[in-house]
């Protein structure tokens, strides 16, 4: 039988460690605190064994993310993984001490009343989750957002977001899938897309990018990555080289390589003849880049569809003549419910799709982050298991 409830924890610590963000624009600072309690019969308390760091956390360091943090001291990370140690009194969850899961930002505590719980699947939008629960809901707190997040040692969570970590992979690996993982991984097929159309992927040697080519590649899709720095390029082109997920991907660096003639190149080899009809079927838009939009529009074929994944502070500016008379359809894509959440692990592990990433201990986030503004691409992840030492790299 189950043990769980405040009988569990007794035996855990009173206090643990944490990384707070105590101002806009301020480094991290590492500091003990009291574990966190339950306050519903939803509510799961982890040991985080992983947290992934990712752009926004970023954008809301720097104060430009709504909504903004309830209040300052706060805890970063809307993408970790973790081992559940207790679960509320009165819980019926259906996951038990030791098991092993990954947590999304969305939704802590969603309301179960609002246009957006109960709606439900729909023909429109057949992956939303059942009636009374949907990680859109606008009165939830969002894990790592506007709510306490991964950066420590232990969090409470929502039971009806998180997933089951499948078996063989670990927490690193999952904790980039909750966030960078799932959104991308939705995205694609917010695409419509069937096997053996071409799939564009801007930013494709990011965090979001590089999982990207892996996912669509082994969604039987032809993969045309593009970016424009070194380093995330060569993460991209050792992938496409390779013998695993994404290999094969064309990698295209939007420095030197004209966006027009990458279009017409694959119209020829296609057989076409009309500039209207040459080009990609779909294009994820993931840098906060006009020229990386003004990019990916240009690659598009006549009727094709541009996702957009990135919300820059400025917006993004189209051309009228692009929507009228090609015909080119742009529709945004955030994260995803838990069913696309339990999908995208469950077809990460099946095809063994995984992140570069770079690991540090919790003690190192500040390093982590400047690390981060280097814009190396892959994901950089706090490893709860490793000492206070160096960062390490995993491939």
């Amino acid at each position: 039988m189950r043990e769980k409830g405040r009988s569990k924890m007794a035996a855990l610590p009173r206090f643990m460690r944490a990384q707070f963000l105590d101002a806009f624009n301020t480094p991290y600072v590492l500091r003990t605190a009291p574990l966190p309690t339950f306050s519903s019969p939803y509510d799961i308390l982890i040991k985080v064994d992983a947290a992934s760091y990712c752009h926004t956390d970023a954008v809301l360091a720097a104060g430009q993310m709504l909504p903004n943090p309830a209040g300052f001291p706060h805890v970063g990370c809307h993408e970790f993984a973790g081992t559940i140690v207790a679960v509320a009194p009165n819980s019926d969850t259906p996951f038990q001490l030791g098991d092993r899961v990954g947590v999304p930002g969305r939704s802590f505590h969603p309301c179960g009343t609002c246009f957006e719980c109960v709606a439900g699947p729909t023909p429109e939008s057949p992956d939303e989750d059942l009636p009374g629960y949907s990680a859109f809901c606008p009165h939830s707190r969002n894990n790592g957002i506007n709510g306490p997040g991964g950066f420590r040692e232990y969090a409470v969570i929502d039971s009806r977001q998180i997933a089951p970590i499948p078996d063989g992979m670990s927490a690193v690996d999952t904790s980039v899938l909750m966030c960078a993982g799932v959104t991308v991984f939705n995205a694609l097929k917010r695409c419509g897309l069937k096997p053996g159309q071409r799939v564009g992927i801007m930013g494709c040697g990011g965090g979001l990018g590089h999982l990207g080519i892996q996912f669509a590649a082994k969604m039987g899709l032809k993969v045309v990555g593009v970016d424009n720095a070194d380093a995330p390029l060569q993460i991209a082109r050792e992938i496409a080289a390779g013998e695993g997920p994404g290999a094969g991907a064309r990698i295209v660096d939007a420095r030197v390589e004209d966006a027009n003639d990458i279009a017409i190149q694959f119209g020829k080899e296609d057989g076409k003849h009309d500039r209207g009809d040459m080009g990609i079927d779909a294009v994820i838009i993931l840098p906060e880049s006009q020229k990386a939009f003004n990019y990916g529009i240009t690659l598009l074929r006549n009727h094709g569809r541009c996702v957009l994944v990135s919300f820059p502070e400025q917006g993004f500016h189209f051309s009228a003549r692009d929507v009228v008379f090609r015909d080119i359809s742009i529709i945004g894509s955030l994260v995803g419910s838990n069913k696309t959440l339990r999908e995208t692990l469950q077809f990460a592990a099946k095809h063994n799709i995984r992140a570069r990433v770079k690991t540090y201990p919790l003690s190192k986030l500040n390093d982590l982050v400047a690390e981060y503004h280097k814009g190396q691409g892959g994901k950089l992840v706090i490893d709860m298991t490793l000492p206070d030492r160096n960062s390490q790299f995993e491939q």
